[in-house]
Formats: structure tokens, C-alpha cells, sequence
């Protein structure tokens, strides 16, 4: 692990280098265009030889789709405390979503026409559930459980397949009770050209969710135009920032719990307590030894794990909002004070008993969150972002004359006459 203190001589260099923007990688960006290109150009046929070369999994272009049958399979196959869980954050997740909802509205203007919005599902929606190492069932419910509280009349979900083309029974039967009309047995950059294109088994959607790999993220990246997406979530990471109040062991704790996702994760401790960096490290290494992904966790905590002895706790908070990170656990005795002043982070889990391990699985806001300082930009998935926004303006002859005098004066501006006209006319019956 990197362990800098503010008194080390690469200490401001290192600080300068967590102020990041995620940017595109040239050899990412080069292979995603070409299976984007592949996509449009072959269809089901292009998604079954990229399933195949990347995935080592066989599929054909009849079996894409997961089956009534694979559904039913998996509906028996979990168990009782697999159904409890997933109805439990079910609940939370449409609970939390409820409050996120846009409500039509409408209102008078200045000059006495009626102006609103209204707020519609999306017709169709696809969601990216990664695969890999473990079924993300949570990644599930925390997309797809958000598309149905806006109540989306389809949701088709994109997962990969293992190589016998199967998907894993809790993760089908988590997709199923959030709602997913239909289940891709594709993944990687490939799904995502075949959700926002569409082919000739599969139709496009509207809109794309979920988190993924580079490649997903590169894809999406892409695509923006031909569809909309939620946002650019990436590898997980965290950043806990605490003060000399908090509690070692559940620091430790969280910190092996994101080193345990594996891959590009980053996670980062900050602290004034120069005695309770010393802690949470010994505390690391007495925990490790008894965690069942110990040889993922190691490699996380050798490439992308860094602790930082602060000067002062407001030093904290400006690492915190340079970082962005996509968790921040912030631990202070003082957080009244302190917590205004966090302005980037894609979710805040607030003193020592809240671990990001329960807002993962089941507090109720989606943990599909910005990454990379992409959160000075972006918030984390919402349930407003299913919706389609539409303007309404309604206006009769009084409004019309009240604004008639404007909308000339603009048009003469604007050298657009029949603007002008358009308007006058409705006033000369």
C-alpha cells in the first residue's frame, strides 16, 4: 500500500494527480469503434462471434434471448433467503425512487400563457449488468428496480453468459422481479452497440443504464447520440476520510470490502490522526488473511490503494473535492461542520456505523455512481432519469397580444419575419 504524509517530499505531486478526468484510452476507444462498426454491419451474427471470441461462450443467433423456460429454471433454483433479499431492497429501491420521480406541473408566464412540463417512462430501456467474477444481483435490481418504479413498459436486460451460455439462476430471477421484459445473453462493448443500434432480433432502446468495464464505458461514450445514456460508471473506488474518531477495524473493513471488486479498484484513506493510520494498517493485515478473495484484495491494495496522513482535516475536504471519489465515507466528530463543504462525491456515507457495503446491496439509492472525478459533472443513477421530459405551452388571444411585441422585436433582431408573422396573425380576426 502507498502510505504518504503531508511532510513527504511527493506528497503535493500525488495530490495534484487525484484531481482526475476519465478520458478515453486510444487503443480502447480504436477496438470499441470497430465492434460498434461490426455491430451495425452484422447484427446477430457480429454479437454470436464476439460472445464467442471474448467470452469464450457459444450462443447462436436463436438462443441470444434467455428462454420462458431458463426464467422458469431459475425461479426454482434460489433459494428462500435469495428471494427475501431481493424483495427487501426491492422495497427500499422503489421507496427511494418514489421520492426521485419528476410530477407534471404548469404554471402562468409573465404574459398570461400557460407553461409546464410532463413527465413520461421511457418507451424502451436497456440496462448493462456486468458479469465476471461474481453475479452482480445487486448491479440488477439497482437498474433495472429504478426502470420499474418509473414504471418503463420494457426493460431489456444485457448480461454475459458463462461458456456453457447459461446465466446465473439468482441474478435471472433477480432481472425478473425488477421488471426485465427481455435478458441478452451478451456482454462487453458489443451489448451495448446491439442495445443502442439495435439488430435483427433485438430492437433498440431509448436509453441505456449500468455500469461496466472500459470497454462498456468507451462504448456508451460512443454511442451518445444514437441513444442516451445514464451515465460513465466505471471501476469501483473509495475514499474514507475520517478524523481521530473513527474506529479502525470498520475502516479496514470498508477498505477490503472495495478492494475486493477486483480489477482497476481504488480505494483511499485520509486522515489527520497520524495514530489511527498506524491502526487501520495493522488492522488491514489482521482482517486480510480471513477474507475468501484475499489474492484480488492483495493486488488492490498493492496497485490501487493509497493512505494519507493529512496537515489538517481541511486539507481532507479539498483532497475529497479534487478526488471525486464514487464512495466517500466521511467519519468526523464534527460533521455539521464538515459535511456542507463535501461538493463532489457520487454518494456520502456519513460516521462510523455506515458501511458502503449496505448502500451496495440494500439502503435504496442505486449504487450506479459516477467514477474517475466524472462526479464533478454527473450524479448517480436516479429515477428521474427514465422519465422523458416535454415542455407544454398553451396561449390564447390575450397572452398572444401581450407577447407579440417581444416576439417582433426578436425576429426583427433575428432577420426571421415569418417568426413576426406567425404570431401577428392570430390577432388580425
Amino acid at each position: 500500500m502507498k502510505v504518504l504524509s503531508h511532510l513527504d517530499p511527493g506528497y503535493p505531486a500525488f495530490i495534484r494527480r487525484l484531481k482526475r478526468r476519465a478520458l478515453p484510452e486510444a487503443g480502447v476507444r480504436d477496438l470499441v469503434a470497430e465492434i460498434i462498426a461490426q455491430v451495425a454491419a452484422k447484427g446477430d451474427e457480429a454479437l454470436v462471434t464476439f460472445t464467442r471470441n471474448f467470452d469464450s461462450a457459444v450462443i447462436t443467433k436463436k438462443t441470444i434471448f434467455v428462454t420462458d423456460a431458463e426464467f422458469a429454471a431459475a425461479n426454482k433454483a434460489v433459494t428462500r433467503a435469495t428471494r427475501m433479499a431481493v424483495a427487501r431492497s426491492l422495497k427500499n429501491i422503489h421507496a427511494f425512487a418514489k421520492h426521485g420521480l419528476r410530477k407534471d406541473w404548469s404554471a402562468k408566464n409573465a404574459e398570461g400563457a400557460t407553461v409546464g412540463e410532463r413527465f413520461t417512462p421511457f418507451d424502451r430501456v436497456g440496462v448493462y449488468v456486468p458479469g465476471g467474477k461474481a453475479p452482480l444481483v445487486s448491479t440488477a435490481l439497482m437498474t433495472a428496480g429504478f426502470a420499474q418504479a418509473a414504471k418503463v413498459p420494457e426493460i431489456i436486460a444485457a448480461t454475459p453468459c458463462g461458456p456453457d451460455g447459461s446465466v446465473n439462476p439468482a441474478l435471472l430471477y433477480a432481472l425478473q422481479a425488477a421488471g426485465a421484459t427481455e435478458v441478452i445473453k451478451v456482454g462487453g462493448a458489443q451489448a451495448i452497440a446491439a442495445l443502442a443500434i439495435g439488430t435483427k432480433s433485438i430492437r433498440a432502446v431509448d436509453r441505456i443504464f449500468g455500469p461496466g468495464n472500459r470497454f462498456v464505458v468507451e462504448a456508451k461514450r460512443q454511442l451518445v447520440g444514437a441513444v442516451s445514456i445514464d451515465l460513465l460508471p466505471g471501476p469501483s473506488e473509495i475514499l474514507i476520510l475520517s478524523d481521530k474518531s473513527g474506529n479502525p477495524d470498520y475502516i479496514a473493513a470498508d477498505m477490503l470490502a472495495q478492494a475486493e471488486h477486483g480489477g482497476d479498484s481504488v480505494v483511499g484513506f485520509a486522515t489527520d490522526a497520524k495514530s489511527l493510520l498506524g491502526r487501520v494498517v495493522k488492522a488491514i493485515h489482521k482482517q486480510l488473511p480471513s477474507l475468501s478473495r484475499g489474492t484480488i484484495i492483495r493486488d488492490v491494495l498493492k496497485t490501487g490503494t493509497f493512505l494519507l496522513h493529512l496537515k489538517s482535516f481541511e486539507d481532507g475536504v479539498a483532497v475529497s473535492n479534487a478526488f471525486c471519489p464514487e464512495h466517500l465515507s466521511l467519519i468526523t466528530a464534527d460533521e455539521k461542520r464538515w459535511l456542507p463543504q463535501i461538493r463532489t462525491a457520487g454518494a456520502i456515507y456519513l460516521g462510523n456505523d455506515s458501511p458502503v457495503a449496505v448502500g451496495d446491496f440494500l439502503a435504496g439509492p442505486s449504487h450506479t455512481l459516477p467514477t474517475g472525478g466524472a462526479g464533478r459533472s454527473f450524479s448517480g443513477l436516479r429515477a428521474d432519469q427514465f422519465q422523458r421530459r416535454t415542455s407544454i405551452v398553451r396561449l390564447d388571444k390575450k397572452s398572444v397580444r401581450a407577447s407579440l411585441a417581444v416576439v417582433e422585436e426578436f425576429a426583427r433582431i433575428e432577420g426571421l419575419d415569418a417568426h413576426g408573422r406567425s404570431t401577428a396573425i392570430r390577432l388580425e380576426s
